[in-house]
């Protein structure tokens, strides 16, 4: 595994060259975007995409997002494009947005799970958009871990989780959002809400004010995007909500079991007054902050070997949606 350091801002181009040739070659490049790092290759090479899915131990039914440098690129992996989206592309594009569209004969059946969709998005972030112009072709990056694990927001993240596995990690710092982008089908009518994430519910209703919901779905039938399976951005840690006007309770709990010997952690929004014990972890206030900082969190639980992690629930809201989606998915809290 090779890593390179790049600037998040302005990106050597000697740096992207050579991360490019390892793309063009068939390889793996973990490279950082606005909201978690990806796990690239050539999203219309096959062969490439298998070894994204062998890197990550992901099932074959979990399709992934082919990330653009330009949404003048769309219809290179999307065809029958509606107005639509090249509305919500000039409203929210680069940015944490995919759109889920009919796919062009092009895409292998290995990036969509076989189905006639593809979820294509335009990342914002300088490094990702620079790679994806080198390399000349779409770029097929779901997140750089192993599957069902926590998504990494730093290149340590990266390596600790796949290792050897990534041809090359471009280490750009930290990611700037956190978690991952908000996932909208616009082959239905009327279009629906897939997956939250950096663009909030309330942005997306100033244009498609008929927003609908995610259908359900059977174990192992094909999803028309990734993050909707029912556990996922899971730690080794077991994460247990509480609500904040139940502290008190919580904190015996918790003692309780630090007296038994078992590592416990406190994830909460505001810091109360503590004994040293439980392991203390005090979270934004904002959700915008909070996003930024989860997996971060849920990565250093892993790191602290906390058994178990007792994880003050987020308020009810459009603005925390993506967050209560993640620690659901997480096993953590009820939605």
């Amino acid at each position: 595994m090779e890593r390179l350091a790049v600037d998040p801002l302005a990106p050597s181009p000697d740096v992207i060259a050579r991360a490019a040739e390892v793309i063009r070659r068939g390889g793996l490049v973990a490279m950082p975007t606005e909201t978690v790092y990806g796990l690239a290759a050539d999203a219309l090479d096959e062969t490439a995409v298998k070894r994204v899915f062998t890197a990550k131990g992901r099932p074959s039914f979990n399709p992934l997002i082919v990330h653009l440098a330009d949404a003048a690129d769309l219809p290179r992996v999307a065809r029958d494009i509606p107005p639509i989206a090249m509305e919500l592309a000039a409203h929210f594009w680069p940015g944490p947005l995919t759109m889920v569209l009919h796919r062009q004969p092009l895409v292998p059946d290995i990036v969509t799970g076989g189905s006639d969709t593809v979820g294509v998005r335009v990342p914002a972030h300088a490094v990702a958009r620079a790679l994806i112009r080198a390399a000349g072709t779409p770029l097929a990056a779901p997140s750089a871990n192993l599957f069902m694990r926590v998504s990494p927001t730093t290149a340590d993240h990266v390596a600790a989780g796949l290792g050897d596995a990534v041809d090359l990690i471009l280490d750009a710092g930290p990611t700037t959002i956190g978690i991952e982008s908000t996932v909208v089908d616009l082959t239905t009518s009327p279009p629906r809400q897939l997956r939250p994430g950096g663009t909030s519910r309330d942005a997306l209703r100033v244009i498609l004010p008929e927003l609908g919901d995610a259908p359900e779905y059977n174990d192992g039938e094909v999803r028309p995007s990734p993050g909707m399976i029912a556990r996922h951005y899971a730690p080794g840690t077991t994460l247990k909500p509480f609500d904040a006007d139940r502290l008190g309770e919580t904190l015996i709990e918790a003692q309780a079991m630090v007296a038994r010997g078992i590592r416990v952690a406190l994830v909460v929004r505001a810091r109360p007054q503590l004994p040293a014990n439980p392991l203390l972890r005090v979270m934004p206030a904002d959700a915008v902050g909070y996003a930024r900082e989860l997996y971060n969190v849920l990565h250093l639980l892993d790191d602290e070997s906390i058994a178990v992690a007792f994880v003050e629930s987020p308020p009810s809201g459009d603005a925390w949606e993506a967050v209560r989606d993640r620690l659901v998915r997480a096993g953590n809290a009820t939605p």
